[in-house]
């Protein structure tokens, strides 16, 4: 069965200000769109495989168990519930910031469930 890929809250957030970012960054709403675009794509490969993405190291400590994707210079991190079919995108994190901002509570809330 194909599973349904959920935004939570932070990484929809995570994704405006990619965007707001990079349309100030280049001054184009077009090279904005077009990251964004590939960004948000990207998870429809892990739709019938969800298990392809490694597993994040840096969060094994969690009791839940995140994998992630990578595209472009973003790291995809996502969880799966295999009860529901859902692969949970919690995360969007540029791979060229310091590894240690991605173990901050804020980021990944494991009160979060699944909509």
């Amino acid at each position: 069965m194909a599973y349904k890929i959920v935004w939570s809250e932070f990484s929809e957030q995570q994704i405006d200000e990619i965007f707001l970012y990079y349309q100030e960054k280049s001054k184009s709403y077009n090279v904005a769109q077009k990251i964004i675009t590939k960004i948000l794509l990207a998870p429809d490969r892990l739709i019938n495989n969800p298990r392809i993405g490694q597993k994040e190291l840096s969060l094994m400590y969690k009791n839940i168990d995140y994998h992630y994707i990578v595209e472009s210079n973003y790291k995809i991190i996502y969880s799966i519930n295999d009860d529901d079919f859902q692969i949970k995108i919690v995360d969007i994190f540029d791979t060229r910031q310091n590894p240690t901002k991605i173990e901050r509570e804020s980021r990944i809330n494991l009160s979060q469930s699944y909509s």
